[in-house]
């Protein structure tokens, strides 16, 4: 059955099809039937239990009854309704009536406050900035076109020079005692980049100027410019305009302006200065992202390596990195300087790539026809000149290996190489420990870092580079470790006839795979990095190669098999690399044959044979020392960065398909 609300709305629409019947001009049958539905829904309507209001009355004095009866006919016939009001029920004529009297009384509170409004007009809020804010895909092109009429207006948005007298973190270090609401005396000049600017109105202006990493607020007021010393003045009157305000206008976010004015704190305390004249010295472009702190939106990992300069425009926090490995390279180039080395340069392009186990880059010298290599390492010329009496040399340089691209691995890398005359990898050890826990003891204030190994979502890992570093020989601590996975003594003996099978049996036993050729040294390798390397934390030299990786080092003085090598690791990364020199050039003529027989089986890592370096060895190499530390890496734990690319400015990129 329909519900009381569904009848009255029936009985509504019955009576609006009665009333439009009569009002079109249709025929009296048809009224008649529209009547005659409507009669039904009335009924229906009331055997449900809806009151019909009753009809408006006519307007006709009745005849005389009591005056009782005549003032109760009068009231009801003020209020009675008419029309559409009808037909509703009292209920809903009732909140029909409430709507009706809210609605009027708020239209009329709104021609009230609309009358007010109008008879005293506030003024509009004045902004001094330009709108070119308002549509970011016109950015760019609104600037150029403001650029064009400010040069076709004689002015130059790229002036030579602007004099300062200090940069921004100067004047930070210069006026930081001031007071709250002390404006100094002196007028002073800086400049640097806007990273946000907002208007207070049609006179005052408030910009962050940065500069090397610092901040300090520019207070512009119209009351304390000076439109006399303004370069843009002309341009300013041609545009009637005051020079402060088309200045104003003028500069954008991420623009390089100069100011020149009175140091001092405003009322809340903020370093600021006062400014008396403020000129464009380069305009951005382009809109800088928003959000963020400091207005940086600019996260995206890809987007930072690629975009650096934005990147480090964005995110200030990130040039500490680059300042950070400035100063590990200016320890480590004092330290050995103290010890009296001294700095040389070697050949990037090599005729024959030497001087480690690597992948080179391959080139062409045109004018000598000639096919050539980037340098891998520099090891063979540094050697060359210790023979020549340079008993003291380094070298801080790029190295460049044609391999993968990983958290750890960049194609071209930053590496420091010394040799010593007259020392041993014993003594190099004790150096490496000296070095290194005194670089980070410099940079950082302790031996302890805290290092996120796996990644900033993870728990930091503690390094301490207290010394001395713990000392592992390679092939007994293997030993040791296959021993217990065994559950029995695994000896490892490099001469057994089928040492390859051993080997690659136990890579095949524990799932590590060896990528052919799978030679001695390699399936050897494998097996150190997965147990030995992978699982230093602190510094630990990892001693005593086998022979058969070294090919470079002096044989071991108590066992042939093994060299006087070390590498030094870190959170299962290496660092440093270091061995007593092989200085017998008749070893090093054979270590160079295997090399090439290796390089001939499909090594592509394998050194070749270099006679220029074995005639070197023939006049005289005195017992030597050398080392060599990835300053990259080193600079990833003194940065607490994961990936190596966070420590390189311009690190190695695929290129965009767009």
């Amino acid at each position: 059955m329909p519900s009381l609300e569904e009848l009255e709305a029936t009985m509504k629409a019955a009576g609006e099809k009665v009333r439009d019947l009569k009002t079109g001009g249709a025929d009296k049958a048809e009224v008649d039937a529209a009547v005659a539905a409507l009669l039904q829904s009335k009924t229906d309507f009331t055997a449900a239990g809806g009151v019909v209001a009753a009809p408006a009355s006519s307007g006709k004095k009745k005849k005389k009854g009591g005056g009782g009866d005549a003032a109760a006919a009068a009231a009801p016939a003020a209020a009675a309704p008419a029309g559409d009001d009808a037909l509703l029920s009292k209920s809903a004529l009732k909140k029909k009536q409430k709507a009706d009297a809210a609605a009027a009384a708020k239209a009329a509170k709104e021609a009230e406050k609309a009358a007010k409004a109008s008879a005293n007009p506030q003024k509009k809020k004045v902004s001094l900035l330009g709108d070119d804010e308002v549509d970011p895909t016109k950015y760019t092109e609104n600037r150029y076109t403001a650029l064009k009429n400010l040069k076709e207006a004689g002015g130059n948005p790229y002036p030579h020079k602007f004099p300062t007298d200090m940069s921004i973190p100067e004047f930070v270090t210069n006026y930081n005692g001031l007071e709250k609401a002390q404006t100094h005396d002196d007028v002073v000049s800086v400049a640097g980049r806007i990273v946000m600017i907002r208007s207070s109105g049609s006179k005052l202006v408030f910009i962050d100027l940065t500069g090397d990493s610092e901040k300090i607020q520019v207070m512009a007021d119209l009351s304390s410019y000076d439109p006399a010393q303004d370069l843009l003045a002309d341009q300013a009157k041609k545009a009637g305009l005051e020079p402060f305000e088309y200045k104003m206008k003028l500069i954008k976010r991420g623009d390089i302006v100069g100011v020149r004015g009175h140091p001092g704190r405003t009322k809340t305390g903020q370093l600021s200065i006062f400014p008396q004249q403020v000129e464009l010295l380069s305009p951005c472009l382009h809109m800088l992202p928003t959000g963020g702190e400091h207005g940086s939106g600019f996260k995206d990992v890809e987007q930072r390596y690629r975009l650096r300069y934005l990147d480090l425009i964005m995110n200030p926090e990130n040039r500490e990195v680059f300042v950070t490995r400035s100063r590990m390279i200016q320890y480590v180039r004092s330290f050995l300087d103290n010890m009296g080395f001294i700095e040389v340069e070697t050949p990037i392009l090599n005729i024959q790539a030497g001087g480690a186990t690597a992948k080179p880059f391959i080139t062409h010298h045109n004018d000598l026809d000639i096919q050539m290599f980037m340098r891998i390492a520099p090891e063979l010329y540094l050697k060359k000149l210790v023979v020549g009496g340079l008993e003291r040399v380094y070298e801080i340089g790029r190295q460049f290996r044609n391999e993968g691209v990983d958290a750890t691995h960049n194609p071209e890398f930053t590496s420091c190489e010394f040799y010593w005359a007259y020392a041993d990898y014993e003594d190099l050890m004790q150096l490496t420990e000296k070095l290194m826990s005194g670089m980070v003891k410099a940079l950082t204030g302790g031996y302890v870092i805290e290092y996120h190994n796996d990644g900033p979502e993870n728990p930091p890992t503690r390094v301490d580079f207290t010394p001395p570093f713990k000392r592992v020989s390679m092939l007994s601590g293997l030993e040791d470790v296959l021993s217990a996975k065994e559950g029995k003594p695994v000896k490892i003996d490099l001469n057994a006839p089928d040492i390859d099978a051993q080997l690659l049996a136990l890579n095949v036993k524990y799932g590590l795979d060896v990528a052919p050729p799978q030679t001695t040294a390699r399936l050897l390798d494998k097996l150190v990095g997965e147990y030995l390397e992978d699982t230093y934390v602190n510094p630990t030299f990892l001693c005593d190669h086998p022979r058969l990786m070294s090919p470079l080092a002096k044989l071991h003085r108590n066992d042939v098999t093994l060299t006087e090598r070390f590498e030094l690791f870190v959170c299962g990364k290496e660092v440093c690399n270091a061995y007593t020199e092989l200085n017998d050039p008749q070893i090093q003529l054979e270590n160079f044959s295997r090399q090439a027989s290796a390089a001939a089986a499909g090594d592509d890592e394998a050194q070749g044979k270099d006679d220029g370096f074995v005639t070197a060895l023939e006049h005289a190499l005195p017992p030597t020392a050398g080392w060599g530390m990835g300053m990259d890496r080193m600079c990833m734990f003194l940065t607490d960065k994961h990936n190596i690319q966070e420590v390189l400015l311009f690190p190695t990129m695929k290129p965009q398909e767009n």
